[in-house]
């Protein structure tokens, strides 16, 4: 494999970033922009009896006023897989309520304080329904995933005969865990702005999924896609929250159509918590066995999770436990609890980071069982082979993982025994270790590329920029291919005028933007190369050919496809829907890696848990953007923190709905709670990419809770497997 080192540039986007460029849907702030705001349901389910919009149509400034008898010929968008939405639920359609803070009506006014007044005018009688908030609620219905659609798609993994092995294992762990629902909470709210210009309907929202949304927002409003355009150069934040079709684009476009004049909803971070996807509630039982030298014999990892009523939102936990290490036997078992709320959704590692909490919480309780060195324990069972497809791994550096993360963070130094180590003001130290993992999946794409004399490049694809650096990928790796500088290339994305787009999420993003921008590059340089006399385009800047050849510009489509992916994927593409490839291939299984020291500190008498260091060591393939890639792992140790010590989304028994819907209640990490992180790569190139590119967003947050989780016992002595924790639970 050729050199596949890449440069360490700065974000190509930096300066419009830090000098507040308007580049987010929100920020549209025309004269003649109309506001809208929205009226919610204060019940959990049933239905609207009466409602009454005089006192809103009255107020000042307002222009309209929507019920579900304005828009009952809305469609249904279909859930995302298989569909565009993010639920297959549509409000104002009808009269049903199938979660509390489901929008019943809509204003539109000329200021947004217009709008929101008038929407708090409308009254609403209801009839209601009996409903089940939490997975925990009384007499909730259970139902086996494989029992639903979802089973001709998902299969739970097994190999072996866990059952027995783990009957007969000299050495047993047998623990129950909790995950709480969590809000992906991202700064830019979930938002759009529409308006019509004859019969082309043009949206500027910030999605991960741009062409997801034209062609759900088209399904919805009963119009052809090629009449709509969605327009989402920044995201913004979405962490798996805009990786769809949202409930108020469609309220948007038709308020906009109604009124004549562009139309901006933005919804409030209040209703975001009611009204957008989030991580749902998860119950894990883990059974370990092994035998007495510490060798993994069987494992059985059992999930209920949350998903609501109207949708069955898939499970896939137990695929990323089964792949942590070399399991002699396993068992996986996804079942759905389902729920009155809306239906929930991918929040960034939205099945791993449970998984890995569970799994990597059972394991440390096995090394302490044993009485052996967690980290040894785990290097004791690498594996170069996947444990459930017996195919092997297109790379995996686990151990190097481990073995460099430990000489970093000295894990030398530590006293294994719980409450050993302490500090000078008395605090009880605790150093915990866990591994991560997440799969190795990317999409197929239509990439468009054009040189011209001048000294530009121009390259178009289906990807978005939503904080990770994804133009700054697109960029260098275009550049190095053709020899020119990064700066020299221009990338849009997010842009259905510019080219076909594809859901960017499941930290597909950066291996498929550089395969897809790989392939332009090529299909250039072959192009070039046409246009010489000798066929060499290596040492040759492309822009001096085109003057050499007398050409203004030069011009290339390609079709970039995924490993395993035929070519009808790009049919998929054209119509918005989903199409990843991987992790399993046709003979290989692909993962990325990460081991995660972690140091907490436990105040004597408040109990407070800091945590001072955390040393994380990733195997994601070759690094392209090594600022960026640090500070996508950085971003996830801190999400790791707030995950373990900080974020739970509170259900209101009674009433339904979550309590805590602002950042004041809604805790998460602040810089003060956040200590050294020390990043590091192994920066081995995987194969299955001439890139040698893995993915990195995701698997960075997998098994920094896990860490934290045996940290505290190591500090405390206290074993605890519900996230968060808290001050109450080590008192």
């Amino acid at each position: 494999m050729a050199d596949t080192h890449f440069p360490d540039i700065p974000r190509v986007d930096a300066r419009e970033k830090v000098c507040g460029a308007p580049i987010f849907a929100t920020d549209d702030a025309r004269p003649d922009l109309l506001h809208a705001a929205l009226a919610v349901s204060p019940i959990p389910r049933g239905r609207v009896l009466t409602i009454d919009t005089r006192a809103a149509q009255a107020s000042l400034g307002v222009r309209l006023v929507f019920t579900h008898d304005d828009l009952a010929d809305l469609q249904l968008p279909g859930f995302l897989l298989g569909g565009y939405g993010f639920q297959n639920f549509q409000p104002l359609r009808s009269p049903d309520i199938a979660y509390r803070g489901q929008p019943i009506a809509l204003v539109v006014a000329d200021s947004f304080e217009a709008a929101t007044e008038a929407a708090a005018l409308i009254q609403a009688t209801y009839v209601e329904d009996p409903f089940w908030p939490t997975i925990n609620s009384p007499n909730v219905e259970i139902i086996n995933q494989t029992d639903t659609p979802l089973g001709t798609i998902l299969t739970e993994p097994v190999a072996g005969d866990a059952d027995a092995a783990f009957a007969t294992a000299p050495v047993k762990i047998d623990i129950e865990l909790t995950c709480p629902t969590q809000h992906q909470n991202p700064i830019e709210l979930v938002a759009t702005v529409a308006e019509w210009k004859g019969n082309k309907l043009i949206v500027h929202e910030g999605t991960q999924n741009a062409e997801g949304v034209r062609h759900g927002l088209a399904r919805v409003l009963g119009i052809p896609a090629a009449q709509v355009e969605v327009i989402s150069p920044f995201v913004g934040g979405g962490f798996g929250q805009k990786n769809s079709y949202q409930m108020q684009t469609a309220l948007a476009a038709a308020a906009a159509r109604r009124a004549g004049a562009p139309v901006k909803l933005v919804v409030p971070r209040a209703q975001l918590f009611q009204d957008a996807s989030f991580r749902p509630t998860s119950r894990h039982h883990v059974q370990i066995g092994a035998d007495t030298s510490g060798k993994l014999l069987a494992a059985i990892h059992e999930v209920d999770a949350q998903t609501s009523r109207h949708d069955f939102f898939p499970g896939e936990y137990t695929a990323t436990s089964s792949r942590l290490y070399g399991w002699g036997a396993f068992r996986g078992r996804e079942r759905l609890v389902r729920t009155d709320t809306q239906t929930p959704g991918f929040m960034r590692a939205p099945f791993e980071h449970p998984a890995c909490f569970a799994m990597e919480t059972a394991i440390d309780e096995l090394a302490y069982a044993l009485g052996q060195d967690p980290v040894e324990l785990r290097l004791a069972n690498d594996t170069s082979v996947d444990a459930i497809t017996k195919r092997p791994f297109t790379s995996r550096y686990a151990g190097a993982c481990l073995r460099r993360g430990a000489e970093r963070f000295g894990w030398r130094a530590r006293n294994a025994e719980p409450q050993s180590m302490r500090d000078a003001d008395g605090a009880h130290i605790g150093w915990g270790v866990a591994l991560g993992a997440y799969p190795g999946m990317m999409i197929s794409s239509i990439v468009k590329l054009a040189v011209t004399r001048d000294g530009s490049v121009e390259i178009a694809t289906g990807a978005h920029e939503m904080g990770q650096g994804m133009r700054t990928v697109i960029a260098a790796t275009t550049a190095r291919k053709l020899g020119v500088t990064p700066g020299s290339v221009t990338v849009t994305i997010g842009d259905t005028r510019a080219a076909p787009q594809q859901l960017t999420a499941g930290s597909w993003g950066a291996s498929s933007a550089v395969l897809a921008a790989e392939a332009a590059a090529d299909a250039m340089r072959e192009a070039l190369a046409k246009l010489t006399t000798d066929g060499v385009v290596d040492g040759r800047s492309p822009f001096e050919i085109l003057k050499a050849a007398g050409r203004d510009c030069l011009e290339v489509e390609t079709m970039a496809k995924a490993p395993g992916q035929s070519a009808k994927v790009f049919d998929q593409i054209r119509s918005g829907m989903m199409s990843r490839a991987g992790p399993v291939f046709e003979d290989c299984v692909s993962f990325s890696f990460i081991a995660h020291f972690v140091e907490v500190r436990v105040e004597p008498r408040l109990r407070r848990i800091r945590v001072p260091r955390v040393v994380s060591v990733a195997d994601c393939g070759r690094v392209i953007s090594p600022r960026t890639a640090a500070s996508q792992v950085r971003g996830g140790v801190v999400w790791g923190i707030g995950a373990a010590l900080r974020e739970a989304s509170e259900t209101d028994p009674r009433y339904g709905g979550f309590l805590n819907t602002d950042l004041a209640e809604y805790v998460i990490p602040v810089n003060a709670d956040i200590g050294s992180i020390d990043v590091d790569f192994v920066d081995e190139p995987d194969s299955l990419l001439e890139s040698g590119v893995k993915s990195l967003g995701e698997v960075s947050l997998c098994g920094v809770a896990p860490a934290i989780g045996n940290a505290v016992f190591h500090a405390t002595g206290r074993r605890l497997r519900d996230l968060p924790i808290r001050i109450e639970h080590i008192l």
